[in-house]
């Protein structure tokens, strides 16, 4: 039996979910940013409990801050722009959603946006149109307005290699779900452009002594690598004694094995452990469960799927959810 736990506004195009607070927050192509309230935990229903018009066009992604540092959301824009919004109480009033911070405009659009978490405080990379990640950090955990650029640089493992202008139509960026205190920090990127050397999927690093971005991985075979990437996604790990990360292109959906030691070079040992078909068209969005042993992915098709892997390390279709009109 179906059941509707939230019924969306008119115009809705892009959704997040809040896991701690039971919340969502969705923005429309108005520029409207709601948000939705679990009404009890026994109804599994949610009621919309705020409605703001943020932006003059339309809001193309919405994505929570880690809940430690409040209730806030960063929206992406349809004119490339990166914003952050932040709940607030003043008075005995009702809760707000106020500008926090407009982050810098260029003539370069912002693609994608995520944040991270390290011993050393938030971090958020934000992927741009011309093919450059800018990673900024957080100077003040109370204060989400005050946000610092750490570093600027290309998707490109080769830093000094020449290419022609490029031109992104989109980007994908997954940090490292935490994992322990030794774990260093790290984030898989992957852009759709026309510019061969920025589009596979290449895993990040940061090295703590020489204070800067490292290029560890490369997620696509020799005859792969040029091939645009549509979404990446990096599972929670529970134990294993490898990362996994699944990467979508035209071929599908790929899962890979990441290595957690370095080879003398600093590099991390990278196997295509399975890939996936049945999506009709493209796979643009990618999402792991809690406990990164489910993959659900959806595209041009409308259709979400769900993929386990069994015992054996074999992957299979678990679910499929078809829209109904």
């Amino acid at each position: 039996m179906e059941k509707t736990v939230a019924t969306l506004d008119k115009g809705t195009i892009c959704s997040s979910w809040n896991y701690s607070g039971q919340r969502m927050a969705t923005g429309s192509t108005d520029g409207t940013l709601a948000i939705f309230d679990s009404v009890d935990s026994a109804s599994s229903s949610f009621t919309c409990s705020s409605r703001s018009r943020v932006h003059e066009a339309s809001i193309v992604k919405v994505v929570w801050v880690p809940p430690e540092y409040g209730d806030a959301v960063a929206c992406i824009y349809a004119d490339g722009t990166l914003s952050l919004w932040e709940e607030v109480v003043e008075d005995s009033r009702p809760l707000q959603w106020k500008l926090c911070k407009d982050f810098d405009k260029s003539s370069n659009q912002v693609l994608d946006v995520q944040f991270g978490v390290s011993l050393t405080g938030l971090k958020l990379v934000a992927a741009y149109s011309d093919g450059h990640l800018k990673v900024y950090e957080l100077l003040d955990p109370l204060e989400l307005k005050n946000w610092q650029l750490q570093a600027e640089f290309q998707n490109v493992i080769d830093s000094v290699s020449k290419f022609g202008k490029a031109a992104c139509l989109s980007a994908s960026v997954s940090w490292s779900p935490e994992r322990g205190e030794s774990q260093q920090l790290s984030f898989v990127l992957g852009f759709n452009s026309n510019i061969m050397q920025l589009n596979s999927a290449k895993v990040w690093e940061f090295d703590q002594d020489h204070q800067r971005w490292l290029p560890v991985a490369e997620l696509a075979l020799p005859e792969e690598k040029g091939d645009p990437v549509y979404a990446v996604a990096w599972a929670p790990n529970i134990g294993r004694p490898y990362e996994v990360i699944a990467t979508a292109t035209h071929k599908g959906i790929a899962i890979w094995h990441l290595g957690l030691n370095p080879d003398l070079d600093g590099r991390l040992s990278v196997e295509k452990v399975a890939s996936l078909s049945g999506h009709e068209g493209g796979v643009w969005e990618m999402e792991w469960d809690m406990s990164g042993m489910t993959l659900a992915t959806t595209g041009g098709d409308g259709v979400v799927r769900l993929w386990q892997s069994n015992l054996n390390g074999v992957w299979h279709e678990q679910a499929v959810f078809e829209p109904t009109i």
